[in-house]
């Protein structure tokens, strides 16, 4: 039996990517194999495409998340039936039809959350749950900067923060952007491209700073980012869409008055079966309650992944983005 992936060959742009049939492998001891319904798109799988992050094989097949049926059980696995709606985050390996994957690190899905939704949160929203639990614990009452608050996990803060009582700023591009930010909870808005966003922080907080900026842009932003910070507030770079940070010393930190920093990834924390279980629970959860709304801007067909990459890097996508295969 066969299946289509997208498979990358050798590091490149969009068209690097190729629609191409491969073996549907049987699954292992302790594995499932996953008939998916929708994948998730985010930047780090142009990352891996580009060859900025070392590939466990070649060829490569990117994707971070997905969802989909189980459709065939390995030995000893007990947890799942053939059936039952699941969904995944990993590093690499969702743009296909089918795959094989370890049933420890597949959690399954509430019948309110939808195949869709699951692709569109399960990196994201597990990102936004570990950012403002456990990177910083965000406070009732905290002031916030969140760039790019318009993409996938910028919505995902903006209501996340808005229900922990802090007080969420946030950067996007465009009028569109901000609105739809605006819309999912951020208190305040500043377009990066009109307004100097350090000199509006400055302002919006009387020069008082916030008590912790999530950067996912990179060498664009970091060192304002810095300088939007109170005393020994925290400087959390979780992504690099505008390319990797370059120049950083621990010096600046003492500059910004203590500052702390950390660059943290998801599968840190999601390493064990029960933190994975424990963070999406808490993920579900908010979606069943309502508290928590995802929100798809485009879908794809799975075999157009070039083109949904193309928008991507051009900062032309706004939510998150779903290939369906």
């Amino acid at each position: 039996m066969t299946h289509m992936a997208m498979l990358v060959l050798s590091p490149g742009g969009p068209e690097a990517m190729q629609w191409t049939a491969v073996e549907t492998p049987e699954p292992g001891t302790g594995e499932v194999r996953i008939a998916q319904r929708a994948v998730g798109v985010n930047f780090i799988d142009t990352y891996y495409r580009r060859g900025s992050y070392a590939w466990p094989a070649t060829p490569l097949i990117p994707g971070g998340e997905g969802a989909g049926v189980v459709e065939a059980l390995g030995p000893g696995v007990t947890r799942f039936a053939v059936g039952d709606r699941i969904a995944y985050t990993m590093p690499y390996g969702a743009y296909q039809e089918r795959r094989v994957l370890p049933a420890e690190r597949l959690v399954r899905l509430p019948d309110a959350v939808s195949f869709d939704m699951a692709a569109s949160v399960m990196l994201k929203g597990l990102t936004a749950q570990y950012l403002v639990t456990s990177t910083y614990a965000v406070q009732r009452g905290d002031t916030v900067l969140v760039h790019a608050a318009a993409g996938g996990v910028g919505l995902l803060l903006g209501q996340w923060l808005q229900s922990l009582g802090a007080v969420a700023i946030g950067t996007a591009g465009s009028a569109d952007k901000l609105a739809l930010a605006r819309a999912n909870g951020y208190t305040h808005l500043i377009n990066y491209r009109t307004e100097d966003f350090v000199a509006k922080v400055h302002e919006l907080t009387s020069g008082r700073g916030c008590a912790v900026v999530y950067d996912s842009v990179g060498n664009d932003t970091w060192r304002g980012s810095l300088k939007c910070l109170r005393r020994r507030g925290m400087f959390v770079s979780f992504g690099q869409s505008s390319g990797a940070i370059e120049g950083f010393k621990l010096a600046d930190l003492a500059a910004g008055g203590s500052l702390f920093a950390s660059r943290p990834t998801l599968f840190d924390y999601i390493a064990s079966r029960a933190d994975l279980e424990s963070r999406a629970a808490d993920l579900f959860g908010r979606i069943e309650r309502g508290s928590l709304r995802t929100h798809i801007g485009q879908r794809f067909a799975l075999r157009d992944a070039a083109d949904a990459h193309r928008l991507l890097e051009a900062r032309g996508t706004s939510g998150a983005t779903i290939l369906v295969p």
